[in-house]
């Protein structure tokens, strides 16, 4: 695997995955290198992808009141056409490509159980290629984190779980 950053890169990026907000004069003071160095340096990490700096909100705190994930099986072979019309549809959130006994997985939010039955009857499984959806109800959150460690902050793999288990900063 290519890494595109060094050492105080992924110090940036733990630094700002604590605090997305944190002022750069505070990065560099703790780094201590200059408030310039990690302007520049933020700055190609967004352009090249490798960090977003967004506000996660809380669905439940915004009016939703379900939230949920749906494992889709598929006729593989409308599989672009199916992708193209999932991520068209506002109420999902997260769509990943699976190995294993499904092929779909996506999560959703909705404000209401009825938003739910419009979602999955009248739109998901509409789209010509699904073959089945299983969906499954977030009751709540027990871990919810953007914090782990950059492979240059990991520790040596040693073969066992704790050894490559991403960890957080």
């Amino acid at each position: 695997m290519t890494v595109n950053f060094d050492a105080i890169d992924s110090k940036i990026i733990c630094l700002l995955q604590e605090d997305g907000r944190m002022p750069f004069t505070k990065i560099a003071r703790e780094l201590k290198i200059a408030e310039s160095t990690v302007r520049a340096r933020t700055q190609r990490l967004i352009q090249d992808g490798i960090i977003k700096i967004v506000a996660v909100s809380d669905p439940k705190m915004l009016g939703y009141e379900i939230y949920g994930n749906i494992k889709l099986i598929i006729d593989s072979a409308k599989i672009d056409s199916i992708i193209e019309k999932l991520r068209k549809l506002d109420e999902i959130t997260y769509i990943a490509l699976l190995t294993g006994d499904t092929d779909i997985d996506i999560d959703f939010i909705v404000p209401a159980f009825e938003d739910l039955g419009k979602l999955i009857y009248g739109k998901i499984n509409r789209i010509d290629g699904i073959v089945q959806s299983r969906t499954s109800l977030i009751v709540g959150y027990e871990k919810d984190t953007y914090t782990w460690k950059t492979v240059l902050e990991q520790a040596p793999s040693t073969g066992t779980p704790e050894s490559t288990n991403p960890k957080p900063c």
